[in-house]
């Protein structure tokens, strides 16, 4: 097991955030990593990084850390030796099974002089290399680097690489490396004002506001301050989302204003009332709407300059309740840093593993080189929207978004969305017509006239669909708004079925603590026969090895090979027994209740030299009753994200949404299909 030991260069370099995205780095390449932290200056219950590393992270083992009074206490009594055994003592116990422990270090504090010292013993004493955590952000940070590296050296350690955070666009990259020699740089992690901002309840908490009005106060967040000092006509162009707006209650035009801003769909992050003033019963009766939709308004005792000058001093410390954004957080600085230099000299290759980081790295990274046109049939719909730009700013795909142009681009707007060149939107009505004879051909045999393609084309799932009939787009995703139907039945009837398949089916992605596995069907088929119950288990290993999990298919059923008896177990045997003779290629066993398929010790008695018993990655449930109540079940219980479902079986990807689907979960959705539309299956 190789151990990074992460050490700050000076204060506030951002070490906790550097030394979760490290984690989270290795996690992607599919390590099992453990983290510590060994001293706290805090309780050690409450204790940030070891918080995050089990909420965030899944690293359910990381140990509270000792507490710096107790630290102090040691070393002032000449205990070092006893400390060092009891931190040693409390990393190995987050360690079992672990590929990588990333220990982060302690924060430089000029106050406690024997920090460093303390940091090379504990490097040492677990035989750890050091990754040093340096300042982008001056001149300075470059020097004390190198004075940190030889401090490492000469204490015995090497440094493994160096991280440099908070830099700016003009960071030389080059220059620094050179500068410092024969060490590697990780990564450069860029300054992002997103990754800074607070929610609007942090700060009503730090002022001590009064919340006159909640609105959604949890999930805004306050990405620029507008004190409205001056004329209306000054504060409206500054009215986007993420601002707060700072005013005096009886500024009647202000007020107006921003309710009018919040009414046409902006983001505000709220209205901040100073001088303990109120709205005006007249403006607030008028803009109703706005003041009880969502936009949070506080209210503060201090003039507008005072509570501005407040607000400048707020904690930049993410609290320990905004997972959202340390999630973010983490992810960038993941993004970040060099995956292949982190794995230099560990064995990445013996590790089949297929954890949630390492899936949703790997989701992205597949549909990136896929570079495949995706067609969103919902395009003015807000989520898909922004959705869309995220796709294009990070590669993931080619969207078209189908909806008129003026429409798209005012949703755009008032989300403070600036679409990037490789978002493409086409107006419906300017290219359904191209589309009317193709779909007659397709649908001749049911007697499909011009007349009847051309309404049909006037729903967009039904435009995109036939673009995808046509191969001008690689794939659909629709269903942010429209029901599974609406989304299916095109696809049926357009697209139809892949050459071997006898059946359309679904899976679920779901990203367990320490790996991924796929679940189906648990959205499509009420009853699939034994022979239907085949081509799903075929189709559902061909998804699990397009997205790099190796499956192992599970049948599952109430009893466990030749146990049982009855109708239901019966068809799972017979769809296990035509599954090994129409696929051999596959890995497959069953029937196999759930514990046997999953629990080594289960298996062990129940299915002794089974080649899936105890390790399954793929669950074939028998219908969908069972399937959906399982993943769900699982799911809401264990807290276990999932991802789909994914449609199989089609000649061409097409995927439903949740009508209450996220963003993340459309950009994911967007990947899967791209992958989908790329993917070969196992032979």
């Amino acid at each position: 097991m190789r151990t990074y030991f992460v050490a700050p260069t000076r204060p506030n370099v951002g070490l906790t955030s550097v030394s979760l995205g490290l984690l989270r780095a290795l996690q992607r390449r599919g390590l099992k990593a453990a983290f510590v932290k060994p001293v706290t200056k805090r309780t050690p219950d409450t204790e940030p990084s070891v918080l995050f590393a089990r909420s965030i992270c899944h690293v359910e083992g990381t140990p509270d850390p000792l507490p710096m009074t107790l630290v102090t206490e040691h070393i002032t009594g000449g205990k070092t030796d006893d400390l060092l055994e009891q931190i040693v003592s409390l990393a190995m116990s987050s360690t079992d099974g672990a590929d990588v422990l990333v220990v982060e270090g302690i924060h430089a504090d000029p106050s406690r002089a024997f920090i460093p010292r303390l940091s090379g013993d504990i490097a040492r004493s677990l035989q750890a290399d050091v990754v040093l955590v340096a300042s982008a952000a001056d001149a300075e940070g470059i020097a004390q680097t190198n004075y940190m590296i030889a401090q490492v050296r000469n204490a015995g350690r090497r440094v493994a690489g160096v991280i440099f955070n908070h830099a700016d666009e003009g960071f030389d990259e080059a220059a620094v490396t050179a500068q410092i020699g024969d060490v590697p740089v990780w990564g450069v992690i860029k300054n992002d004002p997103a990754l800074s901002a607070p929610r609007t309840i942090d700060l009503a908490k730090h002022l001590g506001a009064e919340v006159m009005i909640k609105g959604e106060i949890e999930s805004r967040r306050v990405m620029e301050t507008v004190v409205a000092a001056r004329s209306v006509s000054e504060v409206i162009p500054r009215l986007k989302p993420g601002a707060l707006v700072v005013s005096a209650g009886d500024r009647d035009d202000v007020m107006l204003a921003t309710a009018l801003a919040a009414s046409n769909g902006i983001q505000l992050a709220g209205l901040l009332l100073t001088h303990h003033s109120f709205i005006s019963p007249r403006i607030e009766k008028f803009g109703s709407l706005a003041f009880h939709g969502g936009l949070p308004v506080l209210r503060t005792d201090g003039d507008s300059y005072e509570t501005a000058a407040r607000i400048s001093r707020l904690p930049s410390a993410v609290p320990q309740d905004d997972l959202d954004r340390m999630n973010t957080v983490i992810e960038s600085v993941a993004e970040q840093i060099d995956g292949e230099a982190i794995c230099a000299g560990l064995d990445v290759a013996g590790s089949t593993r297929m954890s949630p980081p390492a899936f949703r790295y790997q989701l992205i990274q597949k549909a990136r080189k896929a570079n495949k046109r995706i067609v969103l049939p919902e395009g003015d719909e807000p989520r898909t929207v922004r959705a869309a730009a995220i796709c294009a700013e990070k590669g993931i795909a080619r969207c078209v978004l189908l909806g008129k142009r003026a429409s798209i681009e005012a949703v755009a707007d008032a989300q403070g969305i600036e679409l990037p060149p490789g978002v493409e939107i086409l107006e419906p009505d300017a290219i359904a017509e191209r589309y009317v004879a193709p779909m007659v051909e397709l649908r001749k045999s049911k007697g499909l006239t011009p007349g009847q393609a051309r309404a049909g084309l006037e729903d967009t799932v039904v435009l995109g669909t036939m673009m995808l009939a046509v191969d001008e787009v690689d794939g659909l995703v629709s269903g942010a708004v429209h029901t599974t139907a609406n989304t299916v039945r095109p696809a049926l009837q357009l697209i139809k079925t892949a050459p071997g398949s006898s059946i359309v089916s679904s899976c679920f992605f779901m990203l367990m603590p320490e790996q991924v596995l796929v679940y189906a069907d648990c959205a499509i088929n009420p009853d699939p026969t034994a022979e239907e119950l085949a081509d799903i288990a075929k189709q559902s290993a061909d998804s699990a090895a397009a997205f790099g999990i190796d499956p192992k298919v599970a049948m599952i059923s109430y009893s466990t090979g030749a146990s049982g008896s009855g109708d239901d177990v019966e068809k799972v045997r017979k769809a296990t027994e035509l599954a090994k003779t129409r696929f051999p290629e596959l890995v497959l066993d069953g029937p196999m209740q759930y514990d046997a398929a999953t629990v080594k010790d289960v298996a062990a008695q129940k299915a002794p030299g089974s080649p899936v018993a105890g390790q399954a990655t793929v669950f074939v449930f028998p219908d969908l009753n069972t399937g959906n109540t399982t993943y769900k079940a699982v799911q809401r219980s264990a807290n276990v994200v999932s991802v789909g479902p994914m449609l199989q079986g089609l000649r061409k990807p097409v995927n439903d949404l949740s009508r209450g689907a996220l963003v993340d979960d459309i950009v994911f959705t967007i990947a899967l299909t791209a992958i989908q539309a790329d993917a070969k299956p196992i032979v």
